[in-house]
């Protein structure tokens, strides 16, 4: 993880209007002094990784005077460089990072002065070869996968590799790494870079194959579905001998040829993997070619338009939240067999507000609840509809913590407690799983909290990533397994009481981790395909990019929905995404084979994910439906920023983060073909 946590980072300073500041020990000065200036020693840093280092500031008048005034000291690569309260440095993650020192005059900003802090990359200690066969064939292409690496095994992508072999006769190594064997006998293979080599023997054997047949799942598909594709090689005996001679089978590469129905200018419309698994992303003829050696094969497979017949998402109904940003919601079948839904309010006055969405097509406003919280993030409902806990941050007293209500008549929700021991850094999301709610602390951890007397919880265990700089954003719940987003460090899967790894409330036990390279992950959601049979965790990412717009001008996040296959929990593959362009993700829900994703400026999203997964299930047309929510009068007026959806007994409820509560509906576009 630790090489995850180095060449994952990502500086997502810009994702948050929200900084944790540190703050100098001078007195505070309400009226800025004209003129005047911060100066900070030392001015330039060269901080090794693991290493700390004391920043000193001092406020100077016009004159350069020592001043009275408060410091706020802050990093804008917080995931890579720390800075505390008192200005203490400590690296994390190497790079060239910047540290802002702020004057602050009661709430009106004062002068300021940066310190570029720089964090080497530590010196390179060896050369990692992986998968180079003792054994390659003549004719073929193998590539040669090498990283140079620190001491402490983290990746050195910064230093160029260098190829080459002692005979290129025998075997030839191109500028990218792939060997190119030729002749039969051994050859040298030595890899260099940052100062250092490292060499290994390879062995040419003469490829056997004289005759090549390509095999198909398929003689047919549609843009999207996963078709396999093998060789049979021959003459059979000679291929036996020769694997067990050299103790490998001759391999055979896959390549693509296109010929869209579309022949306006269209790019790659199709993708192959070196085992030959294939997908389609546009209609038409495709030419799959197997080579071995000189020796090919090619197969044409036909690829139809994934549906004849469009869907659409339209309005059933809204329930309008103009004054306050709109955060989370959670909808549930009432007691008294009505339906409610309850959403959460961000950045305003700590506002919960409860509706009744029985007829969907006239939400109605039912009761607001109030704490105190600048920020109610998170909302979640118990399974027999008599619970509502709600998440705190911004609490005046900076207790935060989670309240908890008693919904069973939702038009009257009654407080009947509230937790903040251990939680007063803020609970951004929380989960409610039988008779337990986990509740994120900070982002440091997740508490979990028994609530079976719901007027009493107590804190039963906690579960929290240890590595350096990380931090956990949510937590979902399913058949006693925990799965939490942890930005940079990535997927956790954590057994709470399923048993696989003897885990419990008590006793959270870690079952399997994945993290990929952008450090963005935000939401995750587990899902079993009925299809396949295979385990995926579907991970979402939030960034922000271009930074994010409170007021007055829309947001423009990135990101996207990332399939991961834990069917093999100690090997996870991420095999498929689903990208929409220039927009971005935020929370995603799974019922049946349909992905409901909030794609914040994007709108919600209802995506197929039926079969096979691989590839980008949005190029391949594996979308069935969008909808943009836009009000004249939102907190930012017609800018869609979908939050989160769940689906309803056949209709799609989601919160937008500028206009509240909406209910949408599928319904077939007979008048329109894709």
């Amino acid at each position: 993880m630790l090489t995850n946590l180095r060449r994952c980072l990502v500086d997502l300073a810009a994702a948050s209007t929200v900084f944790v500041l540190g703050v100098a020990s001078v007195a505070q000065v309400q009226k800025p002094a004209a003129g005047g200036s911060v100066r900070v020693t030392p001015a330039e840093v060269v901080l090794p990784i693991g290493e700390s280092l004391q920043l000193k500031a001092e406020l100077l008048d016009a004159g350069g005077r020592p001043a009275e005034g408060r410091l706020l000291f802050f990093s804008r690569a917080r995931r890579a460089l720390r800075c505390s309260r008192s200005g203490e440095l400590s690296a994390v993650a190497p790079g060239t990072h910047t540290v802002v020192v702020r004057a602050m005059f009661g709430r009106e900003r004062g002068p300021e002065a940066t310190v570029v802090v720089t964090v080497p990359h530590p010196a390179p200690a060896g050369i990692q070869i992986t998968d180079l066969p003792a054994a390659v064939f003549t004719g073929t292409i193998t590539p040669i996968r090498a990283t140079i690496v620190d001491k402490d095994g983290v990746a050195r992508d910064d230093i160029r590799i260098a190829y080459r072999t002692s005979d290129d006769r025998v075997a030839a190594v191109d500028d990218f790494g792939f060997l190119h064997a030729r002749a039969p006998g051994s050859v040298g293979v030595e890899v260099s870079g940052g100062g250092l080599s490292q060499e290994t023997v390879v062995k040419v054997v003469a490829n056997p194959v004289t005759e090549l047949t390509v095999t198909s799942t398929h003689t047919r598909a549609r843009t999207g579905d996963v078709v396999s594709f093998g060789a049979t090689l021959a003459p059979a005996a000679g291929v036996r001998a020769v694997q067990e001679r050299a103790g490998a089978r001759p391999p055979v590469s896959f390549s693509v040829r296109a010929m869209p129905d579309d022949t306006l200018g269209n790019a790659a419309t199709g993708q192959i993997t070196s085992t030959g698994r294939f997908v389609a992303e546009k209609p038409g003829l495709y030419a799959i070619t197997a080579t071995c050696g000189s020796v090919s094969d090619t197969f044409m497979l036909r690829c139809d338009e994934r549906f004849e017949t469009k869907r659409k998402l339209v309005k059933v109904g809204h329930g309008p939240v103009l004054d306050v940003h709109t955060s989370d919601l959670w909808v549930w079948e009432g007691v008294d067999g009505r339906d409610y839904c309850v959403t959460g309010t961000w950045g305003a006055n700590g506002d919960a507000i409860f509706w009744d969405v029985t007829d969907a097509a006239r939400i109605e406003r039912i009761a607001t609840v109030t704490v105190d919280a600048r920020t109610v993030n998170d909302v979640k409902v118990s399974e027999d509809g008599r619970l509502c806990i709600i998440s705190r941050e911004g609490a005046s007293d900076r207790k935060n913590g989670i309240v908890a209500f008693d919904v069973t008549d939702p038009r009257k929700p009654e407080r009947i407690s509230e937790f903040d021991d251990e939680l007063t850094g803020g609970v951004h999301n929380l989960f409610i799983h039988e008779n337990y709610a986990y509740a994120l602390s900070a982002g440091r951890r997740y508490d979990i909290l028994d609530i079976k007397n719901p007027r009493a919880p107590t804190r039963v265990g906690s579960y929290q990533v240890f590595e350096p700089g990380a931090s956990i954003h949510d937590v979902w719940v399913v058949d006693g397994i925990a799965y939490s987003s942890n930005w940079r460090n990535g997927l956790h899967l954590v057994d709470v009481g399923n048993g696989v790894k003897g885990g419990s409330p008590s006793n959270p036990v870690k079952i399997g981790d994945y993290a990929y390279p952008s450090g963005w992950n935000h939401a995750a959601f587990p899902w079993k395909s009925e299809d396949t049979g295979k385990f995926y965790v579907i991970a979402g990412d939030e960034a922000f990019p271009y930074g994010l717009s409170v007021k007055d001008n829309p947001t423009y996040p990135r990101g996207w929905i990332h399939f991961v296959d834990f069917t093999d929990p100690d090997d996870p593959q991420e095999v498929a995404r689903y990208e929409v362009p220039e927009a971005g993700t935020h929370n995603l829900w799974v019922e049946g084979d349909v992905l409901y994703v909030a794609y914040y400026n994007g709108g919600l999203r209802v995506v197929d994910i039926s079969g096979d997964l691989m590839g980008d299930l949005y190029q391949q047309g594996r979308e069935i439906g969008w909808f943009l929510p836009t009000h004249p009068q939102g907190v930012v007026p017609n800018a869609p920023m979908a939050w989160g959806p769940q689906p309803y007994k056949g209709k799609i409820f989601f919160s937008d983060w500028n206009s509240g509560l909406w209910c949408v509906e599928l319904v077939e576009d007979r008048g329109q073909r894709r």
